[in-house]
């Protein structure tokens, strides 16, 4: 289990905030305040603290510059975090209608119930330790070994399911959602070309980016494949640094 740790920004260290890191610290969350600014949040984000949640906490009647908003959006986007915003509601509004809704984990009306808040915090920090906030990949392969590996390799930045077939593949998706399927291309009974085909066809999953991670390096494969119009073709000689490398800029470029 990794610290529990809350940033709260604010303009000063007011009265209410100091209650607040209080009660977090005597619940085992470590807290500290944080001044307003690009550096000063920034700073705190770095060395060490880079799991930390940021907790904004607006005064009556403030509003948080534009600068600091578009600082808030590139770097939380870019390193998928989230935030929680606190302050009356007419306030709130104004800064929950200029950042996009998946950054803002929760938004709390003043005047806070600081008991509700914690609770709040320690359903959050459930989440991220689960991996419920993490990007989901099903590695489909009928090699258990193999899979189980690219597994390790993976579990510490992703959520990662496995299928060892394609038709188990298919059924799994029937209940469950992905951002990112790793396909064989060469399995008994349903190739990975297949199922990729099949996935195209069915409407529920013709969007699910696919990337082939296969022992099939030839010319022919590849390019029966790539007629397919995958998201990409990898070879199984990959090493775990580079297909980690590969796998962030997939996800970084479709951000954009």
């Amino acid at each position: 289990m990794g610290e529990r740790e809350v940033f709260i920004v604010g303009e000063k260290e007011s009265f209410l905030i100091r209650v607040l890191l209080k009660k977090l610290n005597e619940s085992e969350i470590k807290a500290g305040f944080v001044k307003n600014g690009i550096n000063t949040i920034n700073a705190a984000l770095a060395g060490g603290h880079e799991n930390a949640l940021l907790v904004y906490y607006m005064e009556t009647g403030e509003e948080i510059p534009a600068e600091i908003i578009r600082f808030l959006i590139d770097k939380l986007t870019d390193e998928e975090r989230q935030f929680i915003l606190i302050g009356d509601s007419a306030d709130t509004r104004s800064v929950v209608d200029r950042v996009p809704g998946d950054i803002i984990y929760k938004t709390f009306n003043r005047p806070l119930d600081n008991d509700r808040f914690v609770k709040d915090l320690f359903e959050f920090f459930g989440k991220v330790e689960a991996g419920e906030f993490r990007k989901n990949i099903l590695i489909v392969d009928d090699d258990p070994t193999y899979m189980g590996l690219v597994r390790e390799w993976l579990k510490g930045r992703y959520k990662v399911s496995m299928a060892t077939s394609g038709l188990q593949a298919i059924k799994w998706l029937g209940k469950n959602t992905v951002d990112l399927i790793l396909l064989d291309h060469e399995m008994p009974v349903t190739s990975g070309p297949q199922v990729l085909e099949m996935l195209r066809s069915d409407e529920d999953t013709k969007n699910i980016p696919v990337i082939f991670l296969t022992g099939k390096g030839d010319k022919q494969s590849v390019m029966a494949v790539v007629a397919l119009k995958p998201e990409g073709y990898l070879l199984k000689s990959i090493e775990k640094e580079e297909l980690l490398s590969n796998l962030d800029q997939f996800f970084m470029k479709r951000k954009g």
